[in-house]
């Protein structure tokens, strides 16, 4: 090397470190932020699930896929997956995949739902309409969703839906040495 470079060389020595250091953040850039080696990884399921409510269903099932890599492949990761291809309209897929998350022996009523409402626009409506009852017995009722469900996988079977209009109280009254009968609250 010729010494009339070195000088040169010296002086830009500087600005070559310099961009090689991370760059500043601005707050009002559009762009997202670089990648930050030395920052901890957000946990992929978490990540699913929040891009699952975000409507960016093929986003989430990328996320779940890294979810699997650390995990395997667990009933929470094919429950994600198999929700994700249920909003994409790939019911073959989505089936396969719940069905697979409701081996488990604690299958939240949300995957059981999921599963009725794939097997229902499949045309199963049958199977789907119990599955869906699955759904509606673990959650107690509770959610509004899967009860409306329910409710229109029985009409498609031409069953009667439960009638809010005819609630009545029951109660459980003893009539002897462990013999109990249940009567309406309100016998009139």
């Amino acid at each position: 090397m010729s010494r009339r470079f070195l000088p040169r060389l010296i002086l830009l020595a500087p600005l070559c470190l310099a961009a090689c250091m991370e760059p500043s953040r601005d707050p009002t850039s559009p762009y997202a932020p670089g990648l930050d080696p030395r920052g901890e990884a957000v946990d992929p399921m978490l990540v699913g699930d929040r891009l699952l409510a975000a409507g960016e269903y093929e986003l989430a099932i990328d996320a779940y896929t890294r979810a699997a890599l650390d995990l395997g492949l667990t009933p929470k990761v094919y429950a994600g997956i198999g929700t994700a291809n249920l909003q994409l309209g790939r019911l073959g897929q989505a089936e396969e995949q719940l069905r697979r998350a409701s081996e488990a022996p604690d299958t939240p009523p949300e995957v059981w739902n999921n599963l009725g409402l794939v097997l229902v626009a499949k045309g199963q409506v049958e199977e789907g309409a119990a599955t869906l009852r699955r759904a509606y017995a673990l959650d107690n009722g509770a959610s509004d969703a899967i009860r409306s469900n329910l409710r229109l996988a029985l009409a498609m079977l031409g069953e009667r839906p439960y009638d809010e209009g005819q609630e009545q109280e029951f109660q459980v009254v003893r009539s002897g040495h462990s013999v109990y009968k249940i009567r309406t609250a309100n016998p009139g």
